[in-house]
């Protein structure tokens, strides 16, 4: 059964998020506010628990996973991304984007798209994944908590727990954060190309 903690949205306690962390640090996989929706998470490095949120969410291994980053600096590890693409994610972040990129060694084949060895970059605008990065000192594995049978996302953290519990670790409750998923734009060739239009400006790309 998981637990469930009451964060505040704008100003997180230390205490709470620090017990989070170390949930993520044994494996666990929880569910998060983002400045979007709802979402999933887990280390990255953590096969067990990335299986587990591929359970959850009935994906194949040819969905994109995301990393969830805290700002740009820990891009050039996990993705490829040439000059004028920087440029254009330090435009957009933080906010409500995934980026598609060619994904760099570092990134798991495990949580990479097996054919296009590509990797999900998102830098939310959100005080509570902020908080958990920086004490993670690293990146989320992540992806939106919305169910194959559902139109939206989950947005309310008690349907969360009531729903799925006791397939996680932790539920956060950081309040109503949204319904919408993020724009997905793919930098992978010259041209950006939006692969799908959600939370954000996706005419920033075109």
């Amino acid at each position: 059964m998981s637990q469930f903690f009451q964060i505040h949205p704008e100003n997180p306690q230390a205490r709470l998020i620090r017990q989070a962390v170390t949930i993520l640090e044994k494996g666990g996989v929880i569910a998060y506010p983002t400045d979007s929706a709802y979402a999933l998470g887990c280390r990255i490095g953590d096969k067990k628990a990335v299986e587990r949120i591929r359970q959850i969410r009935r994906l194949d291994e040819r969905h994109n996973m995301t990393l969830v980053c805290r700002d740009l600096s820990e891009l050039a590890t996990y993705a490829k991304v040439g000059n004028s693409d920087y440029r254009l994610l330090k435009t957009a972040t933080p906010g409500a984007y995934t980026f598609i990129l060619p994904a760099t060694s570092q990134v798991p084949r495990l949580v990479m798209h097996p054919k296009r060895r590509t990797i999900g970059i998102r830098v939310p605008e959100h005080n509570i994944v902020s908080a958990l990065l920086a004490d993670l000192g690293g990146p989320l594995l992540s992806t939106t908590l919305q169910m194959p049978e559902e139109e939206f996302p989950f947005t309310d953290p008690y349907d969360i727990r009531a729903s799925l519990e006791h397939h996680l670790d932790l539920v956060i409750d950081g309040g109503f954060c949204g319904m919408e998923a993020t724009t997905v734009v793919s930098l992978v060739d010259e041209i950006p190309e939006i692969w799908r239009e959600g939370k954000g400006n996706p005419e920033i790309f075109r």
